[in-house]
């Protein structure tokens, strides 16, 4: 057997807290890789992300910050592209590079394959939910890098046949690996829920947190007793709110998954998603899902959820509704689609991406 070939995973965008479902993934890649000896990985992390990695070695770079402002990434990746000589001659005999965070910082030398993971196109099906600099800055980092790497690694088949498209990368040179869900580490309820509808998401525009509030008007006119309960951050940008929504912002894993364990159906309306792993972790823990059937959203929920059109609040609230009285049916579907996503899968396909390039 040949020798496990040496990865570096250049994680110099990070932005610990403040990345949603992304930064999950790369954590989970960087535990993931430590239980299989057929690659050898190690992080390379800015200093404000020190201990990020899980299991694998991990190498601080000095005189490398990162903040969640567009500012404070431009000033992020002008550092480490300065220092991009020096960065790269401590991913010493790596083969391969991979940026897990899109972004390829700094570049790779000659010699190493790029391997870039891409989530999505957003910007390029939603182009009006981002400003002229954002865009511009996809162009450069998200568009330039995917249509010259050696391999790219996306999320879901939708967000692959969109790159596809758009991109006219050859199908063949993009992996899907879809994120997964350690449903070991879930318990689920079966039994009374509590009355409240759950949306834990980041205030960000597609995430469509207006119409789902227009829609839970809808929602209690029939069933008054219901509130809302948002997490996530940036929900200061949501306004001001009807006092039967119960804004909580960043909150810890565990209370997150309690609130899974207790919501009546957790709502998704999101108006675009490479993956989306909230309606997963709902199923994990019992939870009937109510979700928009935009972008990946079908691919990941099956017909373990009731899909509405997100556009549409009487639709997102008719399917809020449908989940209330599906609860039972829904919570048994959800427990089986749920096992079909695993953290196991997702890495072997980046194993065999690494080898394959090696």
């Amino acid at each position: 057997m040949a020798a496990a070939p040496e990865v570096a995973l250049a994680m110099l965008t990070l932005v610990p807290g403040a990345m949603g479902g992304s930064e999950t993934y790369a954590r989970e890649l960087t535990r993931q890789l430590a239980t299989t000896d057929e690659v050898v990985a190690t992080a390379y992390v800015p200093q404000n992300a020190r201990g990020f990695s899980q299991g694998i070695p991990e190498v601080v770079i000095d005189g490398v910050r990162t903040g969640a402002s567009t500012m404070q990434r431009l000033r992020a990746v002008a550092g480490a592209s300065l220092r991009g000589g020096r960065i790269a001659a401590q991913f010493g005999s790596a083969r391969i590079v991979h940026f897990p965070f899109t972004i390829p910082v700094p570049h790779p030398r000659r010699g190493q394959a790029l391997v870039q993971t891409l989530l999505d196109v957003q910007h390029l099906d939603l182009p009006h939910l981002f400003s002229g600099p954002e865009r511009a800055f996809r162009r450069r980092y998200y568009e330039g890098t995917a249509r010259r790497a050696d391999a790219v690694i996306t999320i879901s088949e939708f967000a692959r046949q969109r790159m596809v498209e758009l991109l006219g990368i050859p199908g063949d040179r993009i992996r899907v690996a879809h994120l997964g869900v350690d449903a070991d580490q879930f318990v689920p309820n079966s039994g009374a829920r509590d009355d409240f509808v759950l949306y834990p998401a980041r205030g960000w525009k597609h995430k469509n947190h207006a119409r789902l509030i227009q829609a839970m008007a809808a929602v209690r006119s029939a069933r008054p007793e219901l509130r809302l309960v948002l997490t996530g951050g940036g929900l200061e940008s949501l306004g001001d709110l009807p006092d039967w929504v119960d804004v909580r912002g960043l909150v810890s894993e565990a209370e997150l998954r309690e609130l899974y364990r207790r919501a009546a159906v957790l709502a998704f309306p999101s108006l675009y998603e490479g993956f989306g792993l909230p309606p997963l972790e709902a199923m994990a823990s019992g939870c009937p899902v109510a979700a928009s059937a935009a972008g990946s959203i079908p691919e990941v929920c099956g017909d373990a959820a009731v899909l509405f059109d997100p556009h549409d609040p009487e639709a997102i609230a008719a399917g809020i509704l449908e989940a209330l009285d599906r609860s039972a049916e829904l919570t048994a579907l959800g427990l089986q689609q749920v096992r079909l996503f695993t953290w196991e899968r997702c890495r072997d396909t980046h194993v065999d991406v690494y080898r394959g390039l090696a």
